[in-house]
């Protein structure tokens, strides 16, 4: 089993560095990074929805294409909408995940962003305290003059791709397994926008409300892996699963 991570807005892989090891032996977990973030820092961020899902699909499709073994993918945040537009391209292509996460995250709306957070109006400081109440970031980045001064573009650049992002033109939903993760005190995504997902995801295997805000997973890291490990198993169980009548 391979499962592929996307980070928040301005995040990179580092966040999920501490996941790898928690999930079950023989699983190849690895978190994917945007150009201006982690391990392609040095590459100008990107600012519209779809370079991104491409650039995501330009690394993983060779991938894919090299090995036949099962995958998932999990998103937080902003990268649960990259999560499921490359699910979505990836299912057209007729290579479909076995299951995908959706982590703090509201389904994008043809009519608006899924939230609203206007970037373009913000000054750096009102964008630091916005940052540090989310949390995610860590204090060195905030608190450092020369840090915020690089990641205050990458983070602006990624809030205006959020904003910026609509629904796909509406179509059949997503047949893959999907599970929606959540913090019960999170005052960026309420439960109600976590659940609209259900309207673009044909095979809704659970929501998993934990408590905490919109990094809900710094609390109790063991149980949202666990809630993980048990849904990606049975999307995997359901997918080898023999049709009735056949």
């Amino acid at each position: 089993m391979r499962l592929y991570l996307f980070p928040h807005a301005g995040g990179s892989g580092l966040m999920y560095q501490n996941w790898p090891a928690r999930f079950p032996a023989g699983w190849r977990v690895t978190a994917r990074d945007a150009p201006g973030h982690g391990t392609l820092m040095g590459q100008p961020p990107l600012s519209d929805g779809d370079s991104l899902v491409a650039h995501h699909l330009d690394r993983l499709i060779p991938e894919l294409d090299a090995s036949r073994a099962p995958f998932a993918l999990f998103g937080h945040s902003m990268g649960a909408l990259v999560a499921y537009e490359v699910a979505r391209r990836l299912t057209a292509r007729g290579r479909p995940p076995v299951w995908l996460g959706l982590s703090a995250c509201g389904a994008p709306r043809p009519d608006g962003p899924p939230v609203r957070i206007p970037a373009r109006e913000l000054s750096d400081e009102e964008l630091r305290r916005r940052v540090a109440r989310l949390g995610g970031t860590p204090p060195k980045v905030l608190n450092h003059p020369g840090l915020w001064r690089y990641f205050a573009p990458v983070i602006r650049a990624d809030l205006q791709l959020v904003e910026s992002w609509r629904q796909a033109p509406a179509g059949e939903p997503l047949p893959v397994p999907v599970s929606l993760f959540g913090g019960a005190e999170d005052a960026v995504v309420g439960l109600a926008a976590l659940e609209r997902w259900s309207g673009q995801c044909a095979r809704l295997l659970a929501t998993h409300v934990f408590p905490g805000g919109h990094f809900y997973f710094q609390d109790d890291l063991d149980a949202v892996i666990r809630a993980m490990t048990y849904d990606v198993t049975e999307a995997l169980r359901l997918s080898s699963a023999p049709v009735a009548g056949r």
